[in-house]
């Protein structure tokens, strides 16, 4: 069987956010509402897409800044946030995981919520760019901005891809971002960087690796995902 086409969500999956817990604290925040900030993000986002009306990502992201950073006194809060946002690095086994995928043959491709020039930045810093065919957004595709996990998102990357879904692979850190590929019929890696349980609620994924090199080891030691194999244990 073909190897998979390796599609990667961007944030958190690649972009490390754990630095913007300090940039909240800069400015008189709590670190903790890095976490509570990005999600609501997602939650705004995701609620969205379903009224049919998704906005940027940009957009939601410096809304809830300014929601949470209502009672700082800092000059600037928000800006300090959303620069941070901006100027985020990847997580260390990225370089190294995709190295191991290009070099094996693996075609590789982003499919982000955000905007394609924040992914472009972000490989373009690690230095890993030129090894990624396309990078795709929801938001300059035929999904007219639809969100991941609607089913708009994933068939508009078939589409600007020219692929069935069987051969594409989603590799995400988010179990959302993994159910909604897997619903719409495409094979799945789980990256399980905080060592936390998955959902049962949810579709399973056929693979799961703590990190990108592990997850490459797997892709590069045996059949693809999909194929007759038995998906690999957490």
């Amino acid at each position: 069987m073909e190897q998979p086409v390796i599609v990667f969500d961007v944030n958190e999956t690649l972009s490390d956010l754990a630095p913007l817990a300090q940039r909240f604290a800069d400015v008189g925040a709590d670190p903790r509402t890095a976490r509570i900030w990005f999600g609501e993000v997602l939650r705004d986002g995701f609620a969205l897409t379903l009224a049919g009306t998704p906005v940027p990502f940009a957009t939601l992201a410096a809304e809830r800044a300014r929601a949470l950073l209502a009672g700082s006194d800092v000059d600037g809060g928000v800006e300090h946030v959303l620069e941070g946002l901006r100027g985020l690095a990847v997580h260390r086994d990225v370089v190294p995981g995709i190295a191991a995928l290009s070099g094996a043959g693996f075609r590789l491709v982003t499919l982000t919520n955000g905007a394609t020039a924040t992914a472009e930045r972000l490989l373009g810093d690690a230095g890993v760019l030129p090894a990624f065919e396309r990078l795709l957004s929801v938001e300059e595709t035929d999904a007219a901005g639809a969100w991941k996990p609607s089913p708009a998102a994933y068939r508009s990357a078939e589409h600007a891809l020219g692929l069935p879904p069987e051969r594409l692979l989603l590799v995400a850190v988010h179990p959302w971002d993994v159910h909604g590929a897997a619903t719409a019929g495409w094979r799945t890696a789980w990256l399980d960087r905080r060592s936390e349980p998955y959902p049962v609620s949810m579709r399973q994924p056929d693979l799961r690796a703590a990190g990108l090199v592990g997850l490459a080891e797997q892709l590069t030691a045996g059949p693809p995902p999909g194929s007759g194999d038995q998906p690999a244990g957490a």
